[in-house]
């Protein structure tokens, strides 16, 4: 959420920086926010100026009393409780102002960042590092939904008998290398010097409306049908707000934390290859990374997510690109994104494996997330990254490594797997 401070001493740049977005009304709603805003103080000078009449006619009703006075007490009676029908009714609308002044706050994005580059849409995104060569695709290169069938590894008929479309039963090696490949990223990441966390995957509303998922992200989330709790769509959402409404000191800065998940999201209903198998599923497996930072450490923080991520589909001995997020493609709260692509050789085109942001102040305006400096308080910078959603990892791992009647496991992964094909 942005800050209604900032919003009002930056107006022309705020504007700006939403058109950035595509959001070409800016100008009406920022003028908007700003009046209801000034409506708000405005009632809030009322109500404190009658608050404190009714308070000093209540000292003098009870001098009044003291000095034995009762024909004057009964004209400030009837004066107080005109003030403080005044009151009641000025604390309704201040309440109004406050809710709508909330709504309108919460439906703004964030701001991108200066160095985001101006596009409508995933196809202005800029490349910013692509490997030289990519494996040429050849009938004889499969998709992964026609490996997984023939070596028995994933099932997604049997994962559709006990839920539902978009829940696989991973079986056998297939289950190995799951687990293998979690392993393999919780072991890099603790070795990178995070901090391994496994939290709840049911949240409440406040830790969803914590990092953006809520109101934006509503619909794509799984909600309980009796208790306000919500599955988590990523670690990101559970492990951020393990820190809401604290105010910590700088000497425990930078946090990094490192967490395990199985992920829930809901999709809009969609066909073709590019949702087939593991592209697009409910329910998947990642690890998350996320950092708490300083403002002005915040984007060495990002790059350094960004390099670390990039080390892992290196070490797993993948092709990748590394993309940066232009204003159109960039997430609600994001104010800078990385996507890290993989490149799928049995479908031929690019699958996005991870997403790393810098979210600046806006989840920590949300979940009231700061820290001490010289007296002050101040809000820090929140970021996270994929490291690394598994679905199109596995995907890209088994259609890259077919070959010759096999499935070889990367070197990185054997001592994890205890086996080196899967035939």
């Amino acid at each position: 959420m942005l800050e209604i401070n900032y919003i009002q001493e930056n107006k022309t740049s705020v504007i700006a920086k939403l058109h950035k977005r595509h959001l070409y009304n800016a100008a009406d709603l920022i003028e908007n926010i700003l009046t209801i805003n000034q409506q708000r103080k405005e009632t809030q000078l009322a109500l404190d100026t009658t608050s404190s009449q009714v308070n000093q006619l209540t000292k003098q009703i009870e001098q009044l009393l003291q000095e034995g006075k009762k024909q004057e007490i009964e004209s400030i009676k009837s004066q107080s409780k005109v003030l403080k029908a005044s009151v009641k009714e000025l604390e309704l609308q201040l309440n109004t102002y406050k809710e709508t002044l909330q709504q309108k706050l919460d439906e703004l994005p964030n701001l991108p960042h200066d160095n985001v580059p101006i596009g409508k849409d995933s196809t202005s995104n800029e490349i910013v590092y692509q490997v030289e060569s990519i494996p040429e695709h050849t009938a004889q290169l499969i998709p992964h939904w026609e490996l997984i069938t023939t070596y028995n590894i994933i099932d997604f008929e049997l994962g559709n008998k006990l839920t539902g479309a978009g829940f696989p039963v991973y079986k056998g090696k297939g289950a190995r290398l799951q687990r293998a490949l979690i392993n393999f990223f919780l072991d890099e990441a603790r070795k990178a010097g995070y901090e391994e966390i496994q939290p709840p995957i049911l949240v409440n509303k406040a830790s969803a409306y914590g990092t953006g998922q809520l109101p934006d992200k509503e619909g794509q989330m799984y909600e309980l049908a009796n208790e306000p709790l919500y599955l988590i769509p990523t670690a990101e959402v559970p492990v951020t707000n393990l820190y809401r409404d604290q105010i910590l000191s700088k000497d425990v800065l930078p946090i990094r934390h490192v967490a395990y998940t199985p992920c829930f999201r809901r999709e809009a209903g969609s066909w073709g290859s590019h949702v087939r198998g593991l592209n697009r599923l409910h329910q998947f497996d990642k690890v998350e990374i996320v950092e708490i930072s300083l403002p002005e450490l915040s984007y060495q923080a990002l790059e350094t997510m960004r390099r670390y991520v990039e080390s892992l589909v290196q070490k797993l001995e993948l092709p990748y690109r590394v993309l940066k997020l232009c204003s159109g493609d960039l997430g609600f709260a994001s104010a800078f994104t990385y996507d890290i692509e993989v490149f799928s050789v049995g479908q031929n085109r690019w699958l996005e494996v991870s997403s790393i942001s810098n979210y600046d102040t806006y989840q920590a305006n949300r979940m009231q997330l700061r820290y001490k400096d010289n007296g002050h308080n101040r809000l820090l910078h929140t970021l996270n990254g994929s490291a690394i959603a598994l679905p199109r990892i596995m995907a890209a791992l088994l259609e890259l490594n077919f070959t010759e009647g096999k499935i070889k496991i990367p070197h990185a992964l054997t001592k994890y797997t205890d086996f080196e094909y899967i035939s």
